[in-house]
């Protein structure tokens, strides 16, 4: 099992060996230390639990160093103390990409759901990007799971089958084909 956690930098561009350009995200992928690790016997699974120094955190860190930055997973088999690095996967390998997608604050139907809105003419005058009736007569309430304006984005998302483009070991970069969730600086979590 192949994993690290990872900064997100930015997007940008690489071309490949027959000249077509990639869209990628570089991310500053470690070295991230194991801090903790968890047997069947003890806690009731398997898992070790990794942190990402504070130097690389920035904003994330805690006062102990890792702090916020600290994440677990499960299967893995390490020892504590054991560092990873952006060498544990190579290019052309296949990896999912989790993290907190950017938060875009209370929103409207159209742009959270993807609602058309009501017709421009024909007696409208306000209602153009409005969501329309909600409900019938009976059963007199409004039902659970209703689309309706409210809080968008902010959420964990992953993004799956994403191919690792181009590393570079001696400054722990990685980039990662397409677009990945969250904003410059982001924690990301990277599993092969």
């Amino acid at each position: 099992m192949k994993f690290i956690l990872a900064r997100k930098i930015e997007m940008s561009q690489v071309f490949d060996n027959k000249g077509n350009v990639r869209p990628v995200t570089w991310l500053e992928a470690g070295p991230v230390f194991v801090t903790q690790k968890k047997t069947k016997e003890k806690d009731g699974y398997v898992a070790v639990q990794v942190g990402l120094p504070a130097r690389l955190a920035g904003r994330q860190a805690g006062k102990a160093g890792f702090g916020k930055t600290k994440k677990e997973f499960r299967g893995a088999v390490m020892e504590v103390g054991e560092k990873v690095e952006a060498s544990v996967f190579s290019e052309g390998d296949a990896v999912s990409v989790a993290g907190i997608s950017k938060g875009k604050g209370f929103q409207g139907v159209v742009k959270r759901h993807g609602f058309h809105g009501g017709p421009r003419t024909h007696g409208q005058k306000h209602s153009e990007r409005e969501p329309g009736s909600i409900g019938a007569t009976w059963p007199q309430r409004v039902l659970k799971g209703m689309r309706m304006p409210g809080r968008m984005g902010g959420g964990r998302i992953t993004v799956k089958n994403l191919k690792v483009i181009k590393i570079i070991p001696e400054k722990n970069l990685m980039a990662v084909s397409g677009a990945i969730p969250g904003h410059r600086g982001s924690l990301v979590e990277v599993r092969g």
